[in-house]
Parts: structure tokens; C-alpha cells; sequence
């Protein structure tokens, strides 16, 4: 599951969502076992998505497990590791590479989510710790625990400033580029169109969603332009025939260039 443009959240204790969250397009569905379910509905939830992966050997899903701090935490954990269908554990509140290693017994990739304090500061561990595959930012969280105002320039400036630090140490962590929060507001599809190119253009490689009317457009967004992959196709051939440097449409291409065309195409496969 390296490429994720979008990872759309759908709750553990409704089961009829599942088939249209898996039909939806969305690259990866997040099975919610935590803050979409109750405290006192989490045992059932648990089973029934046993259930469900049981009655349905094609799906593949990843989990968004309890936090460590939990009594829920350790039999989720061992719901994923013995579920054939569960591609990945997303761990809330991952807050040290502690808590890293223990879901990494479970044999499955990892996604931790950056959600406070504590975990941006706890990056260089996380990113480099066993079993993590992907980091994924919790935007929602992360302004809860530090008091921010989201809709505030300085509220902004921090989220971004997390952001930063998310993608240097996925980068040089050699991890797949890291998924942004959600976009809550379901009517603003203008809005979420925006947010998902500022995150596109800051090297994200996708973002989190909480309604299935979002996944195109998070798709849509996340992909190559026309006029992205006509370039980038033009390069590739172009470099074909070339040794070293160039000039195309009165522009220098060499190394660096081919390789930024090459990666458009491949996001695009």
C-alpha cells in the first residue's frame, strides 16, 4: 500500500458502511476502533469487524487501534495480527517509539499519527522505528492538545510548521510520504479542494477523509495534471536519446529534472 492519495475513516460498529466505504475509490479504508466507537461498544465493535474481514477474504483494510494508554489497546492488537485482511495498524496518540515497537509485534505495517506535542518532538524515533510504513498527521488533535485556532494565520503557521517536520523525517526516514488530517466541513468541497492542493504542493502524499463525497475529490487532486503528465512524458523520451544535459522548449533538463518526470509518471501509475 505505497501509494495513498486517499484514506477514508469508517467506523467499526457499522458494518453496512463497509462495503460502500471499499467501493468508494478510496485507496485505503481506515476501520475506526477508536473515537468512532463508544467506550462501552469497543468489545462488540471488535468482533464485528472480526466478522466481517472472516466473511469477506478479499478485503483489505487498515485499523485505527485504541491508544496504548487503554485497556483496548493489546486485543486489538491481536484482532489485526491474526486478520489476513488488515494491510496496516494506524496508531493514535503515538506519542514514543515505545509504543512503536510494541504494535510492531503484531507483524504489520505501521502508521503512526502525529497528534500532540509530545509526538512531533518524538519524530526522529518514530519515523525510524521498526515496522512504521507511513505517518499521518492528526490535525484536529494536534490543535486540541496545543490550544490552536485552526481558522487563525498563527493557528496555520503551526499546523504547517508540523507538516514540515512530518515530511522531512518521512523523507529521510525513506518512508512513503505522509497522509494530512481531514477536512470536516462535508459542504466544502471548494474548500477541501484547496486544502488537498496546498497539501499536494507541500509534498504530501495524501490526506485522511471522513466522507466517502470526499474521496474523489482528494483523488482528483492528489493526481498528475493533463498538462503535468504530457511534460513529464515528453522529458522521459526526450532523455532517452540524450546523454547528460539538455535543452527542452528553451529549458535546461539534466539529472534532477528526468527524475522529478519519472516520479510524476509513477504517481500517476
Amino acid at each position: 500500500m505505497r501509494g495513498v492519495r486517499s484514506a477514508l475513516f469508517v467506523p467499526a460498529d457499522r458494518p453496512e458502511r463497509l462495503p460502500k466505504a471499499l467501493a468508494s475509490g478510496a485507496d485505503a479504508v481506515i476501520v475506526d476502533l477508536e473515537d468512532a466507537v463508544q467506550d462501552g461498544a469497543k468489545e462488540a465493535a471488535r468482533q464485528t469487524l472480526a466478522g466481517f474481514l472472516e466473511a469477506h477474504a478479499g478485503a483489505c483494510v487498515v485499523v485505527r487501534v485504541n491508544a496504548a494508554d487503554t485497556s483496548y489497546f493489546d486485543d486489538d492488537l491481536a484482532l489485526c495480527a491474526r486478520s489476513p485482511g488488515v494491510a496496516a495498524i494506524m496508531l493514535p496518540k503515538a506519542d514514543s517509539a515505545a509504543v512503536v515497537a510494541h504494535a510492531a509485534a503484531s507483524g504489520k505495517p505501521l502508521w503512526p499519527l502525529v497528534e500532540s506535542a509530545r509526538a512531533v518532538l518524538a519524530l526522529p524515533e518514530l519515523a525510524r522505528a521498526e515496522g512504521v510504513a507511513r505517518l499521518a498527521f492528526g490535525s484536529v488533535d494536534f490543535a486540541l492538545d496545543l490550544g490552536l485556532d485552526a481558522a487563525t494565520p498563527a493557528g496555520r503557521a503551526m499546523l504547517d510548521d508540523v507538516r514540515h517536520r512530518l515530511l522531512l523525517h518521512a523523507r529521510a526516514a525513506g518512508l512513503a510520504a505522509p497522509l494530512d488530517g481531514v477536512h470536516l466541513r462535508l459542504d466544502d468541497i471548494a474548500g477541501l479542494r484547496a486544502e488537498a492542493a496546498r497539501a499536494r504542493g507541500a509534498g504530501m502524499g495524501g490526506m485522511l477523509c471522513v466522507h466517502p463525497l470526499q474521496v474523489p475529490v482528494v483523488n482528483e487532486t492528489f493526481q498528475p495534471s493533463g498538462e503535468d503528465l504530457q511534460w513529464a512524458r515528453r522529458v522521459v523520451q526526450a532523455a532517452s536519446g540524450e546523454r547528460g544535459a539538455f535543452k527542452l522548449d528553451g529549458r535546461m533538463v539534466d539529472a534532477p529534472v528526468i527524475r522529478r518526470a519519472r516520479a510524476i509518471l509513477d504517481r500517476a501509475d
